[in-house]
């Protein structure tokens, strides 16, 4: 079992920066894929960014290529989202998850594991 933690969402003005920090309660997860996925009200779940733990090659939605960035922390365990230039848009909860057997993990139904996500709200 993989539990995930995520933290560090909250109120922005557009144009900010958040960073969101999801932590691993494994001593590792090598051989996973990290994912971010975002959900607004009314809307399904959308897939922002993914990680390769082991070599850390990262994939990201079109929507947020070049604002956002995936990374990971091995000595914490810690996968973050690092978000700026945001909009009104991004506006979601945002979720962290593991799979271990995803590919590229665009697609929720790779993932196993999941936080409870952490709020974004992007507003003037």
């Amino acid at each position: 079992q993989v539990q995930l933690v995520e933290s560090g969402g909250g109120l922005v003005q557009p144009g900010g920066s958040l960073k969101l920090s999801c932590a691993a309660s494994v001593p590792t997860l090598s051989g996973y894929i990290m994912g971010w996925f975002r959900q607004a009200p009314g809307k399904d779940r959308e897939f922002v960014a993914s990680i390769r733990w082991s070599g850390g090659t990262s994939y990201y939605a079109d929507s947020v290529k070049g604002r956002f960035t995936i990374s990971r922390d091995n000595a914490e365990i810690t996968v973050y989202l690092q978000m700026n230039s945001l909009k009104p848009e991004d506006a979601a909860v945002y979720y962290c998850a593991a799979g271990y057997y995803a590919r590229v993990g665009a697609f929720p139904n790779e993932y196993t594991y999941w936080g409870q996500g952490t709020q974004v709200t992007v507003s003037s």
